[in-house]
């Protein structure tokens, strides 16, 4: 064997292992997973009806900075499989655990934005912190939207019933109603477009089923039980998930959590204020 053999021989033994883009849930469906690096893993999960490309510009900055990056499509979403059930809290909550079985992920920062909030606190509810170094919570939906009789300052579960159904009568109308809050008026409108296309190339049985599961999901006590570092990035003009209802109500749960409010900004933040989100997430995870 030649000398360029050789040394081409120990470059390919050198190369990490191509990493599959999928991994297969316990119903058998297949997730998608975009899994960038090498380094500390930072799993990234995403609101609803949007899907992992949303977290693009996140993961560029924090590959760049060494950390490996897992970014999944939700079942229904992206490009995972669509099977017509598993859209409850529980399983969805299962295919986060399968994807951080599956790439045996440890001393995981988990970061969710929006309803990926609720699926990242149900996970610690549920599995405990063994493999979760420290929480990230962006613009939470947690830790209970409905309004009940140990929850008077929330939602009345008719309003919430109702826009639902206005979702399931008209998605694109719904859409365009509520987008001037939900951005900054600076937002450019190719993001909107972007946006507005991805939520709606999400099917309409799916995006249902997983709004019912965000809005009525009842996370206090799995937030109460956190007991890993926990950040809370939250705007106090968020028109989807109001800051009193739902930040600082999750603040108050998860013991020693540090809540950073952003002010002026929307629901969106990974959107309309990536830079600093980028540098509030490195600064929290530095050791």
């Amino acid at each position: 064997m030649n000398r360029p053999t050789i040394q081409a021989s120990l470059l390919e033994t050198a190369q990490p292992a191509a990493r599959s883009p999928y991994v297969t849930a316990k119903d058998g469906t297949k997730l998608f997973v975009q899994d960038w690096g090498n380094g500390k893993p930072v799993l990234l999960l995403a609101a609803w009806t949007f899907d992992s490309s949303t977290w693009g510009s996140h993961i560029a900055a924090l590959d760049a900075k060494g950390f490996r990056c897992i970014a999944p499509d939700r079942r229904g979403h992206g490009r995972s499989e669509m099977p017509s059930s598993g859209y409850d809290l529980e399983t969805l909550t299962d295919d986060v655990a399968d994807i951080i079985e599956a790439r045996d992920l440890r001393d995981v920062t988990l970061v969710g934005f929006s309803m990926g909030t609720v699926e990242a606190v149900n996970y610690l509810g549920r599995y405990g912190s063994g493999r979760i170094a420290r929480l990230v919570l962006v613009a939470p939906t947690t830790p209970f939207l409905v309004q009940t009789e140990d929850n008077p300052d929330a939602v009345p579960k008719a309003m919430i019933e109702a826009d639902n159904a206005a979702v399931a009568r008209d998605f694109a109308k719904w859409i365009a109603a509520n987008e001037a809050p939900f951005f900054l008026p600076e937002t450019p409108e190719i993001t909107r477009t972007w946006i507005r296309e991805m939520m709606l190339r999400v099917p309409l049985p799916v995006a249902l089923a997983c709004r019912k599961s965000n809005s009525f999901a009842d996370v206090r006590a799995a937030a109460a039980g956190i007991d890993c570092p926990t950040l809370i990035l939250h705007g106090d003009k968020d028109a989807s998930a109001p800051l009193p209802l739902t930040g600082a109500k999750t603040a108050k749960l998860i013991k020693g959590s540090k809540l950073v409010v952003y002010e002026g900004g929307p629901h969106p933040l990974p959107l309309t204020h990536g830079e600093r989100l980028i540098a509030d997430m490195l600064a929290f995870m530095s050791p």
